[in-house]
């Protein structure tokens, strides 16, 4: 995979489901993650540090000016708990737990999140307004409900399937209600 194929697909999935999301200063977008998917490999097998560091670099270039949070969800070795900013886990009173990523457990993307965060914490788990699953990853326990499927028009990056979900405000009442998007 090449880093400047691999940083223009995930800028443009980045964007169509931000589009989509309509995402605000301080709402959380959730990362899952399997560089060994991305390079053709079975998750959780072959993790690329390289690949990682890429994907977190990119994806902070496209945040960080939004005053969007990222939210990087480890692998089930880790009980899929997530690395934040410490800012980000004290404003939101999220459960900070004890454990170091590394590349089987946790993830590469989760340990460039620990390089390229100011002060990354690992959170037990968080409600996050949008993401993306890069290698069937399994995001949808970190994202509010209602999720709604968002589809983008690139369904892989590298070697791993793509899918994204956003969320809205759950639809109450009954026959007379009205709703606005």
């Amino acid at each position: 995979m090449e880093k400047e194929t691999l940083v223009r697909d995930l800028t443009q999935l980045t964007e169509e489901v931000l589009a989509q999301a309509d995402l605000k200063a301080g709402d959380i977008f959730v990362l899952g993650c399997s560089t060994s998917e991305i390079t053709g490999g079975v998750i959780g097998k072959n993790p690329s540090k390289e690949v990682g560091e890429w994907i977190i670099s990119t994806l902070k270039q496209i945040l960080d000016p939004k005053g969007i949070y990222l939210a990087v969800q480890g692998c089930e070795h880790l009980n899929r708990a997530l690395v934040v900013e410490r800012t980000l886990a004290e404003k939101k009173e999220l459960e900070i737990v004890a454990v170091l990523p590394s590349l089987h457990a946790g993830g590469a993307c989760s340990v460039a999140a620990f390089k390229f965060f100011d002060a990354p914490v690992e959170v037990e788990s968080i409600v996050a307004q949008a993401g993306i699953d890069i290698g069937d990853t399994s995001i949808g326990m970190h994202i509010k409900h209602v999720q709604v499927p968002v589809r983008p028009t690139k369904k892989e990056l590298g070697a791993a399937h793509v899918t994204a979900l956003r969320s809205r405000p759950k639809y109450i009442g009954g026959p007379r209600a009205s709703y606005s998007e």
